[in-house]
């Protein structure tokens, strides 16, 4: 029997594994060995989020990914065809172009130039 120390999210365990053994069983895993507590670290201030230019529209166009907004190509009341470009996100040295779902009126911009966004935010909305 071998044993392993394994650190995972901050967590010690103890592990002890069966070697030479022709049945699969599940590890076992001790008791958390006892580990001095991490230096609090401060969390970084919330930044607000920009207020929606116009009022919110019935078709939502999400962040695909995490990533930096490097241009917001439409304005508030413009008609958009499906498929024109409606933002430029940044994401793994990548310029994507974020495109409109359908046809339609910008009601809202979420975002502007140098925003951060997370996956799944809310960019653009359509009516």
């Amino acid at each position: 029997m071998k044993n392993y120390t394994i650190t995972v999210n901050g967590n010690v365990y103890n592990v002890s594994v069966e070697e030479g053994t022709t049945q699969v069983a599940a590890p076992r895993a001790a008791a958390p060995a006892p580990v001095a507590a991490p230096a609090p670290v401060a969390a970084p201030a919330p930044v607000a989020a920009p207020a929606p230019a116009g009022s919110q529209g019935s078709v939502t166009v999400l962040a695909p990914m995490p990533g930096k907004i490097l241009g917001v190509k439409v304005s508030v009341g413009q008609a958009v065809k499906k498929g024109d470009v409606l933002v430029i996100l940044e994401a793994m040295k990548m310029e994507n172009e974020i495109v409109a779902s359908s046809d339609g009126t910008v009601a809202s911009i979420n975002v502007s130039n140098g925003d951060t966004v997370d996956s799944g935010s809310t960019l653009v909305t359509l009516n």
